[in-house]
C-alpha cells in the first residue's frame, strides 16, 4: 500500500469540490460522492459523482498494475530452483 494522497477537484460555478483520498479511504470517499449527489442544496449532481468515481476507479487500476510489476516474483530470484 502506498502513502499517497489522491486529490480530486471539480470546479461548478462558484462552487469548488475538492476531495482528498488514500486507498485506504477510497470507498469512503466514494460513498461522499453519492451523499453530495442526493443533497439537493449542492450544484453536485449525479453525473458529476459518476466521472468522478470513474476518475477514482481508473486511478486505482493505475496503481494496481504498477504494483504488480514492480514487486519481484518467486520465479525471479538467482536461488529459486
Amino acid at each position: 500500500m502506498t502513502e499517497d494522497i489522491n486529490v480530486l477537484a471539480l470546479v461548478k460555478g462558484t462552487e469548488r469540490y475538492v476531495f482528498l483520498y488514500d486507498d485506504v479511504s477510497r470507498a469512503e470517499t466514494l460513498r461522499v460522492l453519492g451523499r453530495y449527489a442526493s443533497n439537493p442544496e449542492l450544484s453536485f449532481t449525479w453525473y458529476d459523482a459518476a466521472v468522478l468515481s470513474q476518475k477514482i476507479r481508473q486511478e486505482s487500476q493505475k496503481h494496481v498494475h504498477l504494483r504488480r510489476f514492480d514487486l519481484p516474483l518467486a520465479t525471479d530470484r538467482d536461488d529459486f530452483v
